[in-house]
């Protein structure tokens, strides 16, 4: 269950920094209310998972790489930002370090 909640606080802070960008320095009102919102929201769910017990290192890690990668990915198709080759292998390895840093602390 915490790692759901854990996948809709990322996705609230990825809405949240998609309308931040999408507010063009808080100048168009609806993007701008949608980022305070997501944040809003993001940063309560993230409270939520930590206080059911998950490390607080991992939840971040977990919460840190995946919106990178998935903002980076999604900054690209909707606003044409660049995202080189180089860009995208970076993003994998930092995956796969969140992946292996989670797998690391099962015992």
């Amino acid at each position: 269950m915490q790692y759901a909640i854990l996948a809709v606080a990322i996705a609230a802070e990825l809405f949240a920094t998609l309308c931040l960008r999408a507010s063009s320095g808080f100048s168009k009102p609806l993007p701008t209310v949608g980022a305070v919102i997501g944040y809003a929201a993001a940063f309560w769910l993230l409270a939520l998972v930590l206080d059911r017990g998950m490390p607080v290192g991992v939840a971040y890690a977990i919460w840190s790489a995946f919106g990178v990668a998935t903002v980076a990915l999604l900054a690209w198709w909707l606003f044409g930002e660049s995202l080189t080759l180089v860009q995208g292998g970076a993003l994998i390895l930092i995956i796969a370090g969140v992946v292996t840093l989670e797998l690391g602390g099962a015992h």
